[in-house]
């Protein structure tokens, strides 16, 4: 069975070899706003816990570069969450995550740097990936604390420990 790829096949533009996808959000960001149902941040929560159990990715497009760098940050957030107690504390944790420093493809700390490369402009893309990294923490936020109890979800948290492609954002640590 192969893994699940992106749906979204239109972009206008790029950064390295990965779509700047217009998003559902209000973080400033160099991603275009827009009013939609599904955009890729929607797309990566809702392929995550099929995805993340697959060892290999076959690459088809700049999109799935995307979607693979969220489905990696889902992962990192998972790691904050399944330590916290309550919302606020979740909200918090994954805005200083979203904000902390990281690497970008290229860098020697970047886990992926075969399936990416060296952004022409690494401002645009530390730009970029911020936006997605703070509206992804936002979104990823409300599903795994949907519960009455103000406790996160089993069924989310239960995810915390998977590496998708056996790689993590934050290194072998």
């Amino acid at each position: 069975m192969p893994a699940y790829h992106s749906e979204i096949v239109e972009f206008h533009s790029k950064v390295g070899n990965m779509a700047i996808l217009p998003l559902r959000t209000k973080v400033r960001g160099p991603a275009p706003s827009v009013n939609t149902d599904n955009d890729i941040i929607d797309e990566s929560l809702y392929y995550f816990k099929a995805n993340v159990f697959f060892r290999t990715y076959e690459v088809k497009s700049e999109v799935d570069r995307v979607l693979i760098y969220i489905t990696l940050y889902i992962t990192e957030c998972l790691k904050k969450l399944a330590r916290c107690t309550s919302k606020d504390q979740g909200q918090q944790d994954l805005y200083a995550l979203a904000i902390s420093s990281f690497a970008l493809p290229g860098d020697a700390g970047f886990p992926l740097n075969s399936v990416y490369t060296k952004p022409d402009n690494p401002d645009l893309m530390r730009e970029y990936l911020l936006q997605l990294r703070q509206e992804t923490g936002y979104r990823l936020l409300e599903k795994v604390f949907d519960t009455s109890d103000d406790k996160p979800n089993k069924w989310w948290i239960c995810f915390a420990r998977r590496k998708f492609m056996e790689k993590s954002l934050s290194g072998p640590a």
